[in-house]
């Protein structure tokens, strides 16, 4: 910690020193070159430089001069926030190195850790099991990234801290209308376009409407190449000692249950995707609007509702095979993601006397439709031939199989449903009084379904040990089953009663509900102009339920549709309440705090010291119960994972405010940290567990220069430094080691961009021109992709180049973009879940022209 403070004081003495020589040489006989940013990090409308919260934002202008349409557009400009997950509308967002596992790479995730960030779109918080809402950048006022624990006023999800994208709202102003639009080329990849258009209509002095409706075609550039794959590479063949592809040796109980097997009288069938080739296959969509709409009853109260849609369509995938050609890989069956949306929220505003007062509610329905290529599954699968080989080749024991085995063509298809409202009221006193607070109540409710069929073509043509053809069509448990560790013998809840489609084998059917009631607050004291402190605290009461099934066909080979009714499929239900001695739901409550300390010696430079605290629910396991090594049982139900932060940071405002430098230095200590394991000498199921202890170390800042001296340049930076640790292990494996990193954690990370801009000595229809130009450099050191050694993969460091050059009138703009100048293969981040590594590239080099008109 003390290598990183000294590390922070050297960059701070360095750009004071630098600033120093410069001021020497210019005085200022204006006011200040920086644009005041005004966030809501703190539930009040305050000035970035006065809020003690570590927060960065990214306001309307410079989202529009990085080109900021998505999700990972706006992430990458953020060092200490990366994300992990498979494409678009697939991602998990982590902050300050604050993860343990690889998102879930094929589903929903229904049943996976819940997130560590908050996400939010205005008012509302987002952020869902498995994937985070993929919300198109139309439109927008700011982002705000609040780095830490939030709990106090964001809640559970916001143990890492929050992400927060805050729209334009409909204005009394005037009228108000424009569009953008784009056009770009992708080196060896296809074009896309996008078009967004805004009107803003003040309906009469008291009423106005605001509406956005966007299209975005992005071109793909990832190739679906020719290849084969038989099941003679499943890990059921695999022998101890073989070194996987990312150096972790085969420990004996991972072994294959017939490894070493002479196999040489067995007939392999392999699959073939040679349908499937296909160039740049990996298009995506965006598509939707926004339509909001204010109306002011009196000077005191005044009501905002508003409503979206989207439509996210996707083909194929956005990673790659290393051991290939650069964007190459190899998909056995088609891959595909349609991803709908619709949000409607409304927010009431007010006075109470002297008191501030708000009551915003939100309803949010998502329902995702996914096909995704499993075939890769056959690397870890060691169940897997009993379902595409015949029983010959798969009888335990046998020195020389003999059979066939069918191609192992696999996918999975999947289907969710989200629907979540959430309710918040709360409370402001008066910013000018010397006490002051912040309190209020939240309410959130979310259902989220999910089915999903994974689908073995081959099983429809196995023979089995009865020398029977073919799996029968598997039905959901109805009556009796031998199940699983859970022991559960009655019905519970099923979406679809059956028999499942031909070639399905298993299926997950199952029904989540989150639901949360939260009473916070926070309250300030100012002791002297200079000196003030705010204490917070958050209640909470959470509950995670799942019910439903898993249903398997192990034993159904060859057996009627009648035997099927009757239940003989091996079936394991989410419903531990029927189990002795099992919860019935992951329940938790209590209260998490917040103190901080500001010193404010000048207008310019405030400092702050904060100790908080975070939390993230626990959830059910579906392996709970079984026994592993040492005594150890899997739990029924996991326990929250906690932290607690320590933070030191700062907000200045240098040399006649030409210069803003914020940042903070932090301590993270990490108790119970939730994460997915898959140790067949505990479980032969995955399960979750409260692994490990962890620490974190930290340092980041930002800064913003506008020189007096040169008129029309800026310069702006950030960075981040990082420091993780897995400082004690608790469940007994050895897939997780004392002293390894944490996941999605690169030790730097940072930007920098310059842009100048000079008048034109020309005019258009009466307007001036300006001209600018603007180079970026983004970088990041390597990083991995688990805490769990079996599935870690690491993620090359990279440096990459853009750039922008344009010309633009009071009305209009005009610009050309380049992104990856260089045409680097950046790594954003990888997996190694299914024993071959998988990389998440940045889209090669492209260039393109973007056009904007405001009315």
């Amino acid at each position: 910690m003390s290598r990183l403070l000294c590390g922070a004081s050297s960059l701070v003495l360095a750009g004071a020193f630098g600033a120093t020589a410069f001021a020497q040489e210019t005085a200022n006989p204006s006011a200040s070159r920086l644009d005041e940013i005004i966030v809501t990090a703190t539930k009040r409308t305050t000035g970035l430089q006065d809020t003690a919260v570590t927060v960065a934002a990214i306001d309307e202008n410079t989202l529009d001069e990085l080109g900021v349409k998505n999700f990972t557009d706006y992430l990458i400009q953020l060092p200490g926030v990366t994300a992990g997950g498979s494409g678009p509308g697939q991602s998990t967002i982590y902050i300050r190195g604050l993860a343990s596992t690889t998102p879930n790479l094929v589903t929903a995730g229904v049943a996976g850790l819940a997130p560590n960030v908050a996400f939010y779109l205005d008012e509302q918080p987002l952020a869902q099991p498995g994937r985070n809402l993929d919300v198109y950048a139309a439109d927008l006022e700011r982002v705000e990234v609040l780095s830490g624990p939030q709990g106090t006023l964001f809640g559970s999800s916001s143990q890492a801290g929050t992400v927060r994208l805050i729209t334009n709202k409909p204005s009394l102003n005037g009228f108000d209308a424009g569009f953008k639009a784009s056009s770009s080329f992708t080196d060896g990849g296809e074009m896309s376009n996008s078009i967004e258009a805004m009107m803003n209509v003040p309906v009469s002095d008291n009423f106005a409407l605001r509406g956005v409706i966007y299209s975005d075609n992005q071109g793909g550039y990832i190739d679906n190449i020719g290849g084969i794959r038989s099941t003679a590479d499943s890990a059921r063949f695999r022998s101890a000692g073989t070194v996987r592809d990312n150096g972790t040796v085969v420990s004996a109980n991972r072994e294959g249950f017939q490894a070493g097997a002479d196999l040489s009288g067995v007939n392999f069938i392999s699959a073939n995707n040679s349908a499937l080739v296909e160039k740049n296959f990996n298009d995506t969509t965006y598509a939707g609007f926004r339509l909001g709409a204010f109306y002011e009853y009196n000077d005191d109260w005044n009501l905002l509702v508003t409503h979206s849609q989207q439509q996210l369509d996707s083909e194929g995938v956005f990673f790659s095979d290393p051991e290939l050609d650069e964007y190459q890989i190899e998909r056995f069956s088609d891959d595909s993601l349609q991803d709908d949306f619709h949000n409607t929220s409304w927010t009431l505003e007010g006075r109470l006397g002297a008191l501030e007062a708000l009551y915003t509610g939100a309803y949010t329905e998502r329902n995702t439709d996914q096909t995704v290529d499993y075939s890769d599954y056959l690397f870890v699968g060691q169940y897997l031939p009993y379902y595409i080989c015949d029983g010959a080749v798969t009888y335990p024991g046998a020195a020389a199989p003999s059979g066939t085995c069918q191609a192992p063509n696999l996918n999975v298809k999947s289907g969710t449903e989200t629907k979540v409202q959430t309710h918040e009221v709360r409370f402001n006193t008066p910013s000018e009084n010397r006490l002051r607070a912040t309190f209020g109540g939240f309410y959130s409710d979310l259902e989220l379904t999910e089915l999903n069929d994974f689908t073995y073509p081959g099983s429809v043509n196995a023979v089995g040990f009865n020398g029977q053809s073919g799996f029968a069509a598997n039905y959901p448990l109805t009556n009796t089953a031998v199940t699983g560790a859970v022991g559960i013998a009655s019905p519970g809840y099923f979406s679809e009663a059956g028999p499942f489609p031909e070639g399905v084998i298993f299926r997950n059917d199952i029904l989540r509900t989150d639901k949360q009631i939260g009473i916070f607050g926070e309250t300030t004291f100012d002791f002297s102009d200079q000196f003030a402190l705010t204490l917070g605290a958050r209640y909470y009461d959470i509950e995670v339920d799942l019910e439903g099934s898993a249903n398997s066909s192990f034993f159904n080979l060859g057996q009627t549709d009648d035997a099927q009714r009757a239940g003989t499929n091996i079936s394991a239900q989410f419903a531990p309440n029927n189990t002795v001695g099992a919860p019935d739901k992951a329940a938790t409550d209590g209260v998490i705090f917040k103190a901080t300390g500001t010193w404010t010696p000048t207008s310019d430079y405030l400092f702050y010291a904060t100790y908080s605290e975070g939390f993230r629910p626990g959830l059910l396991n579906r392996p709970g119960g079984a026994a592993g090594p040492n005594g150890f049982t899997v739990p029924y139900a996991l326990d929250t994972d906690d932290v607690q932060n320590y933070e030191f940071g700062w907000k200045t405002e240098l040399f006649d405010n030409s210069l803003r430098f914020n940042g903070s230095a932090f301590f993270v200590n990490v108790e119970r940290l939730q994460t997915t394991i898959f140790d067949p000498s505990i479980s032969n199921l995955f399960f979750s567990d409260n692994a490990a202890n962890a620490e974190i170390r930290g340092i980041e800042g930002d800064f913003t220069w506008a020189p007096y001296s040169v008129d029309g340049l800026t310069v702006a930076g950030a960075f981040s430094v990082l420091d993780t640790e897995i400082t004690e292990v608790l469940t007994p494996t050895n897939d997780v080691l004392v002293g390894s990193d944490l996941a999605f954690a690169p030790s730097f990370q940072g930007n920098l961009r310059v842009r100048y801009e000079w008048d034109l000595d020309r005019e258009i229809a009466g307007s001036s021109l300006t001209a600018h130009v603007m180079p970026q450099i983004i970088f990041s050191d390597e990083a991995f992709s688990d805490i769990i050694e079996i599935n870690k993969a690491k993620t090359d460091g990279f440096i990459t180049l853009g750039t922008t050059l344009g010309v633009s009138s009071d009305q209009w703009s005009a610009e050309l973009f380049a992104t990856n100048i260089t045409n680097e293969y950046v790594e954003l981040s990888n997996n190694f879940v299914f024993d071959r590594e998988r990389v998440n590239p940045m889209r090669p080099r492209t260039v393109g022209l973007r056009i904007a008109y405001d009315y």
